[in-house]
């Protein structure tokens, strides 16, 4: 496995004759690194021939510092578990490495996708996302992307960019990987304490009784019986609960059994976010 910690080393070692005609599979991470992030990269190597990992925490897609600051770095840990799976090349830069002093945050078109849900409540978070993947395809021209679909907006969101700028790279999206309790897996988990997480296996039981629901009671009932369930909770806090059109995200308002719903969902454990959806 090959660490870079440069763009002018990761580009010539890509851009050498001997890997220049071989399908490169990527992951982008911001480390911390757990079975779901492992699980991607497993998916990559089934269909490309160089598999390569970023790891870097992004400073420009946090609206919070504090949340930036907390955010868990795990990189020898993370290094040591990529060479056990077989990473081919892992590329760990720092901020100033990855951005020039002269560069700013790209301002993007989503159609829309990043005024909703994570958009709605962490402003310029997805100009942030965009911003570093847009990058960093540029960097590593890969053949495929991957990304869990437990940032399901975010997904959709690296599509639509892709599909604008006409990138040439296919994006695979992957199934959420969840903890033994359900629990989406995150590294945001690494701050629960152990009671909570396993406490915070609440957020996937009551997405999979909203699954059930559908199919008998209406969206007004499912919202406000949600909302109950998280009521006067003395450990979470309901930010947002949304079903949603899984190609467009709109809210939906009936469920016509023509279109793909999911439920999405963002609960705060304490001082810890996480998000999690469902397929309904």
């Amino acid at each position: 496995m090959k660490v870079f910690t440069t763009k002018e080393a990761l580009k010539t070692h890509l851009n050498s004759p001997s890997l220049c005609a071989k399908q490169i599979g990527f992951v982008p991470t911001m480390g911390a690194l757990h079975e779901g992030h492992l699980s991607l990269l497993r998916e990559c190597k089934k269909n490309n021939s160089i598999s390569v990992v970023s790891i870097f925490v992004n400073p420009i897609q946090f609206d919070k510092k504090d949340d930036l600051e907390k955010y868990p770095r795990t990189l020898s840990n993370d290094l040591r578990l990529l060479e056990n799976e077989g990473c081919d090349v892992v590329f760990t830069p720092s901020v100033d490495e990855m951005y020039s002093k002269n560069s700013s945050t790209l301002q993007f078109d989503f159609d829309g996708l990043e005024d909703i849900m994570e958009g709605a409540f962490r402003s310029g978070h997805f100009n942030g996302v965009g911003t570093v993947v847009k990058l960093l395809f540029e960097m590593i021209n890969p053949t495929r992307a991957y990304f869990g679909e437990k940032d399901f907006q975010q997904l959709l969101i690296i599509r639509k960019m892709v599909e604008k700028h006409q990138l040439p790279v296919q994006i695979i999206g992957c199934s959420i990987f969840r903890e033994d309790n359900g629990l989406a897996m995150s590294s945001r988990n690494e701050r629960l304490s152990k009671s909570a997480k396993q406490e915070a296996a609440l957020i996937y039981r009551i997405l999979t009784v909203v699954r059930e629901m559908t199919t008998n009671h209406s969206l007004e009932d499912i919202h406000q019986w949600v909302c109950l369930q998280f009521k006067d909770h003395p450990l979470f806090f309901l930010e947002y609960f949304i079903i949603a059109n899984e190609r467009t995200l709109q809210t939906a308002t009936i469920i016509d059994p023509k279109i793909y719903y999911r439920a999405f969902i963002a609960v705060k454990v304490g001082s810890v976010r996480l998000i999690d959806n469902i397929a309904l």
